[in-house]
């Protein structure tokens, strides 16, 4: 079984900046790509930024320029590090991750998700 565990989320305000950061744990051959979503009230859930395992990295447009995606293979770890946060980056946040198990084996994974409010 694998467990994705975000941590970081929190109340901040317009301007400021907060680091997420998800933790993948269970029997795990390799992670690919990893991504960050949010999900706001009402709202469906979007791609904020992903990351492949090479490192490549893709950003909403709405982010570009203000967050960071980074991951760190020898933990399992993802972080997001955002920055100039403003209120419309209100939302639960949550990690996904291509997890292969065993050769040929590929399962998609989401987290429990963290809540960011930014607001003043």
């Amino acid at each position: 079984q694998v467990q994705l565990v975000e941590s970081g989320g929190a109340l901040v305000q317009p301007g400021g900046s907060l680091r997420l950061s998800c933790a993948a744990s269970g029997s795990i051959l390799s992670i690919g790509t990893m991504a960050w979503y949010r999900q706001a009230p009402g709202m469906q859930r979007e791609l904020v930024a992903g990351i492949t395992k090479s490192g490549t990295t893709n950003y909403s447009d709405s982010v570009k320029g203000r967050f960071t995606i980074s991951r760190e293979d020898a933990k399992n770890t993802v972080a997001l590090q955002m920055n100039s946060l403003k209120p419309e980056d209100t939302a639960v946040y949550y990690c996904n991750a291509a997890v292969m198990l065993k050769l040929f084996v590929t399962n998609n994974y989401w987290g429990q998700g963290t809540q960011v409010t930014v607001s003043s």
